[in-house]
């Protein structure tokens, strides 16, 4: 059977895109920071709440892996208790060898390294998509190499200074019977933010995705799709009432762009309504998109 390359499975992109997200949370702790009990995450300095590109990017492969179910194509690479070795020894198989020393296999088949990356990229969405370092041992074992994706996400920032809240919460339920005897009542804590809108921006290189990854246009609706929806399949007590709130999209007419990713992100302006102190919902907040700002060969599409 003829293998075939990335390129063939699917039309890559062709054209760069930025894009933002805004999304809120109401009554609860949208990333929690490990180094500071789990409180919020927040720029110490200006006082505005945080969250980290990689918890959005956990919620996007949440999504993918739940609408695909493991779909031929769509596999996801970074799983909860999943070793990255069990996904690394797919591509061996696949090459139809048990010598996992790349050194000696390149000696058999130089090509070996682009057919082991193709074959992680075709088979894994967010590889394909964010990229990867597959290599997992410092020794040439189980390497799969590395792998620079065309989509890129930085920090969301909140729109305005949050506020951490610390609500005091009571246990109903008694861990001993020690503890039953003296009608004992336990007694914990929770971190909220009472509301806050983010703002995160995200870049998508054509270029990176027709020389490395094969990131299609298929690939890109459902990245759309995944981020519009990441927080409807994420719900818990600890993040409340989380929503992507604004999808906004600028297209170049081009691989390599028609202007600076950071003159279309200022084209974007987020403010309070002036008549609110503190903001404690969506509608508190006007979205306005400066088209005059943006050069007449860049689409701007707005989702939700």
């Amino acid at each position: 059977m003829k293998k075939r390359r990335i390129s063939e499975m699917a039309e890559v992109i062709k054209n760069r895109y930025e894009f933002v997200v805004l999304f809120d949370v109401e009554n609860g702790n949208p990333n929690g920071d490990p180094d500071a009990g789990n409180l919020p995450r927040i720029d110490p300095e200006s006082g505005y709440g945080l969250v980290t590109d990689v918890c959005l990017k956990r919620k996007i492969r949440n999504y993918v892996e739940t609408v695909k179910e493991d779909e031929p194509g769509f596999k996801i690479y970074i799983k909860e208790d999943v070793p990255l070795n069990r996904s690394d020894n797919m591509a061996y198989e696949y090459l139809e060898t048990n010598d996992k020393d790349v050194k000696e296999l390149k000696k058999k088949d130089p090509d070996v390294d682009r057919k082991i990356r193709d074959f992680m990229c075709r088979n894994f969405y967010d590889i394909r998509t964010f990229g990867a370092v597959m290599t997992t041992f410092v020794k040439a074992a189980l390497n799969c190499g590395q792998v620079r994706g065309p989509v890129q996400l930085g920090f969301a920032r909140s729109i305005d200074p949050i506020i951490s809240q610390e609500v005091t919460i009571t246990r109903v339920a008694i861990t001993t019977e020690k503890d039953a005897e003296n009608k004992k009542t336990e007694m914990g804590r929770k971190n909220i933010v009472p509301y806050a809108l983010y703002r995160a921006e995200g870049y998508i290189s054509a270029n990176l995705a027709r020389k490395v990854t094969g990131f299609s246009e298929e690939d890109l609706e459902l990245l759309w799709e995944a981020i519009i929806n990441m927080f409807e399949i994420d719900h818990s007590a600890a993040r409340g009432k989380m929503a992507v709130r604004e999808l906004i999209v600028f297209k170049h007419s081009k691989e390599l762009g028609d202007c600076p990713a950071y003159k279309l992100f200022e084209a974007v302006e987020v403010k309070k309504h002036d008549d609110v102190l503190y903001p404690r919902k969506y509608s508190d907040y006007c979205v306005e998109v400066h088209e005059e700002k943006i050069p007449d060969t860049v689409e701007v599409s707005r989702k939700i």
